[in-house]
């Protein structure tokens, strides 16, 4: 009797998706100082292309009807650091929680300046 393979959940993917991208994450982070509160852009760059650009458009389109592109969120005028801090930190529905470390939101943040930079 031969086996079947099932194709793999989408949870399961998504799992296997943020476990490696936490891994090649840590490993561009490895050695820089923890107490740092600056962000490394180009990490930031690749952490809004893996897990927010299914959602949010990285360019100037629409990625989805209910999230507005990063370059909007990074340009609005009333944009303040300390909340995109707390609201990346612990977000609302429907933007769901990836459990993000300081670290990352550092870089998430200084990618969201230097979009707000262009």
């Amino acid at each position: 009797m031969a086996l079947k393979m099932r194709e793999p959940t989408v949870m399961a993917q998504t799992g296997l998706k943020a476990c490696l991208a936490i891994l090649f994450v840590g490993s561009l982070v490895a050695g820089t100082n923890p107490a740092s509160a600056e962000g490394d852009a180009k990490v930031g760059g690749w952490l809004a292309r893996y897990w927010c650009s299914s959602c949010h458009a990285l360019g100037t389109g629409y990625a989805s009807d209910a999230a507005p592109p990063l370059e909007t969120i990074a340009k609005a005028p009333n944009l303040q650091e300390g909340w995109l801090r707390a609201w990346l930190a612990n977000p609302h529905p429907p933007m769901p929680n990836f459990s993000l470390s300081r670290t990352e939101i550092n870089d998430i943040i200084a990618y969201l300046q230097r979009l707000r930079a262009q």
